[in-house]
């Protein structure tokens, strides 16, 4: 009984093939499309088949699972050609560094690398990725009052280090008004 019974729901799903890919066909416009539309269906069905109920209408649910792949797969393109634009400005917008900047990148990953770990955290976390102060605390699972202690000494560490660097600049030859003009500085964001 139980044999007939599998037996019985793989005839089903493979009578749905047809009706599946035609549908698949509909929404991609595509032959190779929707048959890579249908096969990723298969998988999300097999993967999902704990919460379908006996009593539910297999085509329907099948043809339920194929649309929600669909519009997944649709999402996240879009997802991905944002990305793809903000890269390509970003590409556009920033030149190749000459080798002054490279040097000074170099200086400046050192500096930020030689801060204790949890001063390095905090700065990528709320700096370079840009959370919020409550978000970056909780990865971290401090109280924020100890993120922004943190975040204060790793900026006060980089600033002194810009410093430091200016000074070296102007006793190795700077222009004696003391502008760098041309030189890439450290911005320490969210700093004075």
């Amino acid at each position: 009984m139980v044999l007939d019974r599998t037996r019985s729901k793989r005839s089903d799903i493979v009578d749905l093939l047809v009706p599946l890919r035609r549908y698949a066909r509909s929404l991609t416009r595509d032959s190779l499309k929707a048959d890579d539309l249908v096969h990723d269906t298969m998988v999300r069905a097999l993967e999902s088949r704990a919460s379908l109920r006996p009593d539910t209408n297999l085509r329907t649910w099948m043809m339920t699972v194929l649309h929600n792949v669909f519009i997944d797969e649709q999402r996240r393109k879009r997802v991905e050609a944002r990305h793809a634009d903000v890269l390509v400005q970003l590409s556009e917008e920033v030149a190749l560094p000459a080798q002054e900047g490279q040097v000074r990148l170099m200086q400046i990953r050192k500096a930020f690398e030689s801060l204790p770990e949890e001063q390095r955290a905090a700065l990528h976390l709320v700096t370079l990725e840009g959370m919020a102060y409550a978000d970056a605390a909780a990865v971290l699972g401090i109280p924020i009052g100890t993120l922004m202690s943190r975040l204060g000494r790793g900026r006060a560490a980089l600033r002194a280090f810009e410093e430091g660097s200016r000074k070296g600049k102007a006793t190795a030859g700077s222009s004696d008004d003391g502008s760098d003009r041309g030189r890439p500085h450290l911005r320490v964001v969210g700093g004075n």
